[in-house]
């Protein structure tokens, strides 16, 4: 990791956005009790899509916009002088593959098992996506990209319902869209046996497979940035074509979602990616008018001093979802010995944790959100000190 101080060329929308999207995933990961959780904050069962489903593209999204804005100086050098592109690439690689490490070795906790250790997560797609993005984005034009996106969730499809694999229990089909039974959940197993999500060891959410789709995710991200830095185009323009796409995007989700894959965020299908691009562009559309584009001074900033704490949050988004996830762990490692109902009982902190929230007048599914806005709370206060110590912590 790599501490320096914040500056100010950044798109405060942007950072709200992100913020906002890093917030949503630290409360849907964080609740007391896993039984007891509302409907929103849980992702769909197989097909279909809450709004726990719109947190993870959200991001991808954001990382595609901030790959654009990050290396405009260097995209706009000469053709002939490839130098700064290539450092520009070599930074990015590189802060990807820091970013893979550390979710690999996030997994590692609390077993510190290898023959356990799950290969895949939410770090390492992050990564790979943006190793595969950086040179697309770097050294080709925005048209070239979108024809990459559309084209990586064209093989995603083929593959998918064409290439017959056999499932778990030997059965050979192909199109099978089960849990366990798809193309990338045959791949994940003869790649990565024994190293897959473990509640179910089968298949795996952030499969090799469904990285494809997810990439593609990132370059309609990056698309969304080439459009915002354009200078011959108004703010409010930009504003109104990124909900218009955002409401085409839609609409071609649902129809891909009934005429080709389902929307599915285990499969990250091409519906899928097309139909939560749509939201992100809806939400951080509105983002960016109200905090950036607006003619009206006054809602600006009234806008930017509301989403404050989300800024705050979006500035040190990863290092924040890191370390939210190493407390999390730490709260269920941290034990003791204690007599419950006469009987000793070990219990773990996050145990005790949820249990004095427990003993006030709540619904169980209610004491189970307000720990997890409590540890949300938590994670703002970290935000809050880096940010008035003007301190971005990059992994």
């Amino acid at each position: 990791m790599m501490g320096a101080r914040a500056t100010t060329n950044r798109l405060l929308s942007l950072d709200v956005f992100r913020g906002f999207t890093i917030a949503s995933m630290v409360l849907v990961n964080n609740p007391g009790d896993w039984s007891n959780i509302y409907a929103p904050l849980k992702h769909a069962e197989w097909h279909g899509c809450t709004f726990t489903d719109w947190i993870f593209p959200f991001f991808l999204f954001i990382c595609g916009v901030s790959l654009v804005l990050s290396t405009a100086a260097a995209r706009a050098s000469s053709n002939s002088d490839q130098l700064a592109k290539r450092k520009a690439l070599l930074h990015v690689w590189r802060r990807s593959l820091i970013v893979i490490v550390i979710g690999v070795a996030l997994n590692f906790i609390p077993s510190f098992s290898f023959e356990t250790l799950r290969f895949p997560g939410v770090l390492q797609r992050i990564g790979l996506c943006m190793l595969v993005a950086a040179p697309l984005v770097l050294f080709t034009r925005a048209v070239a990209q979108g024809l990459c996106a559309m084209l990586f969730m064209a093989i995603y499809a083929a593959v998918q319902l064409w290439l017959p694999v056999p499932d778990v229990s030997g059965v050979v089909a192909a199109g099978a869209l089960e849990p366990g039974r798809d193309v990338g959940a045959y791949i994940d197993r003869a790649l990565m046996s024994g190293h897959l999500w473990a509640k179910v060891k089968t298949w795996d959410p952030e499969g090799l497979l469904s990285t494809l789709p997810a990439i593609s995710t990132v370059l309609f991200g990056a698309l969304t940035g080439h459009w915002l830095e354009r200078r011959d185009t108004l703010p409010a323009s930009k504003t109104v074509w990124m909900l218009l796409v955002g409401l085409a995007a839609l609409f071609v989700g649902l129809v891909l979602d009934a005429v080709l894959l389902p929307i599915n965020k285990s499969l990250w299908t091409p519906s899928y990616a097309v139909f939560t691009t749509g939201w992100a562009l809806l939400l951080f559309g509105a983002c960016y008018w109200l905090i950036d584009a607006c003619d009206s001074l006054c809602v600006r900033e009234k806008a930017a001093a509301l989403s404050t704490p989300f800024a705050m949050y979006g500035v040190n988004a990863l290092f924040i979802f890191v370390l939210s996830g190493l407390v999390a762990r730490a709260f269920a490692m941290i034990k003791w010995q204690t007599l419950v109902g006469g009987a000793e009982k070990t219990v773990s902190l996050k145990d005790w944790l949820v249990a004095q929230i427990a003993q006030l007048p709540l619904a169980p599914i209610n004491a189970s959100l307000v720990y997890a806005v409590l540890f949300n709370v938590a994670m703002l206060a970290v935000a809050a000190w880096l940010w008035r110590r003007r301190i971005i912590i990059k992994l």
